[in-house]
């Protein structure tokens, strides 16, 4: 059911939405930040992308909740991912910068991929919490795409070395997955007079 100004929303979907409003401001905000201290080119594009995505996701959802008509975008266009690269490879050290001068691009990353990570949590939360189906839809693509956008974030750091993913023995691994079985089927045993 589209929103008018006179629909009634209950008031802890109005406290959410104004929250994931509030966050995604606060997102596009963060990364137009970043771009500012941005030097690779590629990192450069990814952001210019996820900010032109994010505002167009903010106003369909501005849109929404005041009763306009809109289409929630439901698919982020990612950067071509490379496959994984598993293990790890000379790990650098990490520690706070001294100055906003310091900022790199594996800083930036980093930063990103934080914020869609609590903004995918966030959103999903708040979705559990909205009655109005059509705003609670609209929240949960949102949350997918916040995930799909830190996918695009993590593939870039990991094929520039910044986030790898240590890995387990090869024994180990098996173990641990070899653990789990598939269960049986249920079948209901009651039979009825």
């Amino acid at each position: 059911m589209p929103h008018t100004p006179g629909h009634q929303l209950g008031a802890h979907e109005i406290m959410e939405l104004h929250e994931v409003l509030s966050d995604t401001i606060n997102g596009i905000n963060q990364f137009q930040m970043y771009r500012e201290y941005c030097q690779d080119p590629e990192l450069r594009r990814i952001i210019d992308n996820q900010v032109h995505f994010m505002t167009n996701e903010y106003n369909t959802l501005v849109n929404l909740t005041q009763g306009k008509s809109g289409e929630f975008r439901t698919n982020h266009t990612p950067r071509t991912a490379s496959s994984p690269t598993y293990g790890l490879q000379n790990q650098s050290s990490s520690r706070p910068n001294a100055s906003v001068n310091q900022m790199n691009d594996r800083d930036i990353a980093n930063g990103m991929l934080g914020c869609h990570k609590t903004t995918a949590s966030f959103r999903m939360n708040a979705a559990l919490e909205i009655a109005d189906r059509q705003i609670r839809e609209a929240i949960i693509q949102g949350a997918k795409n916040s995930a799909d956008q830190a996918y695009e974030v993590w593939s870039y750091m990991n094929s520039k070395g910044y986030y790898q993913v240590p890995t387990f023995d090869q024994q180990t691994s098996q173990q641990i997955i070899n653990a789990y079985q598939p269960a049986q089927t249920f079948q209901n045993q009651q039979h009825f007079s």
